[in-house]
């Protein structure tokens, strides 16, 4: 940890920077995954398999429409959209038969899920990579105090704080949101409002799932795009929702952003074990908070 003893606030600031973009796409996936846990008390394993869909979907897209900064936008848009609807096939064709299911079969019902989309991803794209290059109006960097920060981190930026005011939107101040939060309570009084219950949980599925693609969409200019994507971010995403509180989506949030930014710390610090700090960090919270940072719905 010799290097501790050099780093300048320029240097600390841009990391810390880099770790709240990257907090972006973390929170982002895993607001999505803590909606379906709070509401359907669903712990979807597949949940990291529909972003990797939505990285892909991004290439596709993107290079279908001529890609530069129109095919990069159709791509954002389409992307998400088309996980959306995967999701509500899946959603209605499998899922809506089994919400009254123990945890541990719906757990081991998604995780088959999660093989099966692997295999279609290896059979439509392939097991080559892929790579998407940022539209140029986002490409490049700018200097802070000396030290290169890019213009892509700066739109991941943007778009967390939309997403989080967003979501806040749907589920206090929308009919739909009000309702889900309701049936996370009891979903029993609900139905015997005269609600479709059933429908509700489709919609939260598919708002959850279209996190889950628009996380892989933003995060596809960054990576290389290939199998084996999903297996990180959905363990990520659990230890987040976990410290966070299950089922709260704030919870997850602020998970994210101790996630995000004990890596990039850990990386300037001691770079040859950064990837130990996130998670030593997710310990040392569940040491004080084991039911996690914030209420849990659960």
């Amino acid at each position: 940890m010799d290097g501790a003893a050099n780093i300048t606030a320029a240097a600390l600031l841009q990391q810390i920077l880099v770790g709240l973009s990257r907090t972006t796409i973390l929170f982002i996936v895993s607001s999505g995954l803590s909606l379906v846990l709070g509401v359907l008390r669903i712990p979807n394993v597949a949940h990291g398999s529909l972003y990797m869909i939505g990285a892909f979907l991004t290439y596709s897209v993107a290079t279908l429409a001529g890609g530069g900064t129109v095919g990069f936008i159709v791509a954002l848009t389409v992307a998400p959209l088309g996980v959306a609807l995967i999701s509500f096939v899946v959603e209605r064709g499998l899922f809506c038969h089994l919400y009254e299911r123990e945890h541990l079969m719906l757990l081991l019902f998604t995780f088959s899920i999660m093989l099966v989309f692997g295999d279609l991803v290896k059979l439509i794209w392939g097991s080559d990579y892929r790579s998407l290059t940022a539209p140029l109006f986002l490409q490049g960097s700018f200097s802070i105090q000396g030290f290169p920060f890019p213009r892509y981190n700066l739109f991941l930026l943007l778009v967390g704080p939309l997403v989080a005011a967003g979501l806040w939107f749907l589920t206090n101040k929308t009919k739909i949101g009000k309702i889900a939060r309701a049936a996370a309570v009891d979903r029993e009084m609900v139905g015997a409002m005269g609600i479709n219950v059933s429908w509700v949980f489709a919609a939260v599925f598919v708002i959850g799932c279209y996190l889950a693609g628009l996380g892989g969409a933003l995060v596809a200019p960054t990576q290389n795009i290939t199998q084996g994507m999903d297996h990180t971010i959905i363990i990520e995403a659990f230890l987040i929702v976990i410290i966070g509180g299950l089922g709260n989506i704030w919870g997850a949030l602020l998970g994210a952003l101790i996630f995000g930014l004990t890596d990039a710390i850990g990386i300037l610090i001691w770079p040859q074990f950064a990837i130990v700090f996130p998670y030593a960090a997710v310990v040392v919270v569940l040491l004080f908070r084991p039911k996690g940072l914030l209420k849990s719905t659960w």
